[in-house]
């Protein structure tokens, strides 16, 4: 396991039941901390490596499991079979690369990468390595977002007019650190270089960390990152888009956080994309169903949100017949991972859907940066078009020593 936060914790539970699974080794560069116990985890108590090494000792009844301040140390191991990525994003790139390098099969939580061009990268370095990947998009593990996609792919809401997308609310300050923005000393057992790692050099304080770090560009790309590589990844699911993207973007708008304040993602933001068959897609940070996909068309609409459907006429939700399209389906999507590594069957998440339905997060975020009104994006070269500032964009450098080669 490399990065035992909020995130991590969560996640591992899920293979630590899994009898099949033996965590061996947890990494972060955190030893121990309490400062999770407000907001959304508040009933996460003290996260870190030493935290994270205590449950999974706890979980095997006994002692066993190592701590390591460094993913190379880890990675180095030959006793490890698969890794479990939940770093902030900044991290993502570097660290799996470093890990399909070693041989390691991948679980890894989205967004995928920082950038564009590291997502190509990445994606590449997995085909290369030949080893199992999953992205933590657990969407596609969903009964009802399988079955929303379903039913678009299969014709049920006739010609799309629209899909609206709602992302979840910018939860910022969820850790209560946030205004604690001066300089202050990095904390006993903190290594916080190695936290920055290849992100720009700037002076430690409380709010830069523990959740809030989504929150800065560089180190993630906010809610739209964030939560886009949910919703955005499930509507290339239902248009068939999986390897491909839109080809334009426009009425970009965006709330830029409060001059003085350490964040510099958006809080408030809405644009709109479309693809070459003219598809269009409106994305905003609230929209009236709250968090999820509006799939509106001609004969009726299908919104999916998490923990339902609501069907619109409601015969449209009569069964799909024998000849109908069907998705892959995956029940669990920690178990499908597994599955993959010891049966060779698919992951519902491979890292280039990843890839390609981050990247419209991306161009989101770089058109909003840019102050553009619209973005024309080639899918099939992964260039923007006509716009060499934003195309410079796609990737950015990396702080020394760290470089992705």
């Amino acid at each position: 396991l490399i990065g035992c936060g909020g995130r991590g914790t969560d996640v591992v539970k899920n293979f630590l039941n899994d009898p099949r699974v033996q965590v061996v080794a947890v990494c972060d560069v955190e030893r121990e901390s309490d400062r999770y116990n407000k907001g959304i985890i508040k009933k996460a108590g003290a996260l870190g490596r030493e935290p994270m090494r205590r449950l999974v000792d706890k979980t095997y009844d006994g002692k066993g499991c190592s701590t390591h301040e460094d993913f190379r140390e880890l990675l180095q191991r030959a006793d490890v079979d698969a890794v479990q990525i939940a770093t902030p994003d900044h991290w993502h790139a570097l660290q799996a690369v470093a890990a399909a390098r070693a041989g390691k099969h991948i679980y890894c939580e989205k967004p995928l990468s920082l950038t564009i061009a590291e997502g190509r990268f990445m994606s590449d370095e997995v085909s290369k390595a030949g080893i199992v990947w999953q992205t933590g998009s657990q969407q596609r593990s969903d009964v009802h977002f399988r079955m929303a996609c379903e039913l678009v792919r299969n014709g049920r809401v006739g010609k799309l007019k629209q899909i609206r997308v709602g992302l979840a609310s910018d939860n910022r300050d969820n850790n209560g650190h946030a205004a604690q923005t001066s300089p202050t000393p990095a904390p006993e057992g903190l290594n916080y270089d190695l936290w920055l790692g290849p992100a720009p050099d700037a002076p430690f304080c409380p709010a830069r960390l523990h959740s809030n770090w989504r929150w800065f560009y560089d180190y993630s790309g906010g809610n739209i990152t964030d939560f886009g590589a949910h919703h955005l990844d499930i509507v290339q699911w239902a248009l068939g888009q999986d390897e491909s993207g839109p080809v334009e973007f426009s009425n970009l708008q965006a709330t830029w956080p409060d001059p003085g304040s350490l964040y510099t993602t958006p809080p408030a933001f809405s644009f709109e994309y479309r693809y070459a068959d003219g598809t269009l897609v409106r994305v905003a940070n609230q929209m009236d169903f709250g968090s999820g996909i509006a799939f509106e068309g001609e004969l009726g609409s299908i919104t999916c949100v998490r923990g339902g459907l609501k069907i619109e006429p409601v015969e449209l939700r009569k069964p799909l017949k024998e000849g109908d399209l069907r998705l892959y389906e995956s029940k669990d999507h920690f178990r499908n991972f597994v599955d993959a590594i010891q049966d060779g069957v698919k992951t519902a998440a491979p890292i280039e859907y990843a890839h390609r339905s981050i990247t419209i997060a991306h161009l989101a975020n770089i058109a909003l940066r840019l102050g553009r009104k619209s973005l024309r994006w080639d899918p099939a070269a992964e260039r923007v078009i006509g716009d060499e500032e934003a195309d410079a964009m796609r990737s950015r450098p990396m702080r020394g020593p760290w470089r992705l080669a």
